[in-house]
């Protein structure tokens, strides 16, 4: 098949998928689209939000509708590595045998990934950036495909441990799930109070996921479109000769080029997804954002004026 017809498919999936989601999930199109990016950007998400406004049921829906193995894992202070990796056991001829943990599965989600210690979070961040996991001398791959969805309550900070920017840095989207709107919660409400049970198809295999994560990576890029993400990235340094006076007033660190990077290969698959076979600047605008938003470090002085990172973003843009 040519790049332009798998784009067509490409196409034409996106939108079956968004309307099985939609059986479940009422609103957060913002959201759904950007799941969707990161997957198909070979990219890991990060939720935030406030209790109760269906993180782990959007992760839940989508991986029953891309016909993916899923496991759930929630993060506690006691979790050790060796609970979400695996761990070696004797068996009955007294030989080591390695069982595997949950997160051996296609989509994982690490539900609130700051309840737990560096030293669980560590572990899991490597395998999201290696695809693999070494224990006893032995690397096992994990399977492909592969996403972490981890969410984050961004408003409980006692007992937690704040990701370092560093780990921060390992996820292509940070995105903020906000309230519904008084009309999605009427829906919500309604649907979530009878009996009445949705039943999901699975609309794309993980083959075709992993073809369609090839074929993003062959879109090609103009080069004022290149030049405009890069410049971007380089306006969030304060020592940059890009940078303009809000950075200078208000951010302490910028991006580093993974940013750039992921600004790249989102606006590719935001472009694919809206029917284009090239991105233009609108495309990288579309997802700069949530990609930008937790690669920056803003001052105090950001914090006491009330400039908050999506207004310096906007002003960026």
């Amino acid at each position: 098949m040519s790049d332009k017809a798998l784009v067509d498919q490409l196409v034409n999936h996106y939108k079956e998928l968004k309307n099985e989601i939609h059986k479940v999930i009422v609103g957060q199109d913002d959201v759904v689209d950007q799941v969707l990016i990161s997957i198909f950007s070979k990219g890991h998400c990060l939720l935030v939000g406030v209790p109760g406004l269906a993180k782990t049921l959007l992760v839940n829906t989508i991986a029953q509708s891309l016909g993916l193995s899923f496991n759930r894992i929630q993060f506690t202070p006691d979790l050790m590595p060796s609970d979400i990796i695996g761990s070696e056991i004797l068996d009955e001829n007294r030989n080591f045998k390695f069982i595997k943990g949950p997160l051996f599965s296609n989509i994982v989600l690490a539900d609130e990934i700051n309840r737990t210690p560096p030293k669980t979070q560590s572990a899991l961040l490597e395998a999201m950036q290696e695809r693999s996991v070494t224990t006893g001398g032995v690397n096992y791959q994990l399977p492909a495909p592969f996403f972490v969805l981890a969410t984050q309550n961004p408003i409980e900070q006692e007992g937690t441990y704040p990701l370092p920017e560093a780990q921060l840095d390992r996820f292509m989207f940070n995105i903020w799930v906000d309230y519904p709107t008084y009309n999605e919660e009427m829906a919500i409400v309604r649907a979530t109070t009878s009996d009445v049970k949705t039943e999901l198809k699975r609309v794309i295999s993980g083959k075709e996921i992993m073809q369609y994560q090839d074929l993003i990576r062959r879109v090609p890029v103009p080069d004022n479109v290149l030049e405009y993400a890069v410049k971007l990235v380089g306006k969030t340094r304060f020592s940059s000769d890009f940078a303009p006076q809000i950075t200078k007033d208000f951010i302490s660190w910028g991006a580093g080029p993974r940013a750039s990077q992921y600004l790249i290969v989102g606006a590719k698959c935001h472009a694919v997804l809206n029917g284009k076979y090239s991105p233009d600047i609108e495309d990288v605008k579309a997802v700069a954002k949530p990609i930008l938003r937790h690669r920056l470090v803003r001052n105090y002085r950001a914090e006491a004026e009330g400039y908050s990172m999506d207004r310096i973003i906007e002003e960026l843009l």
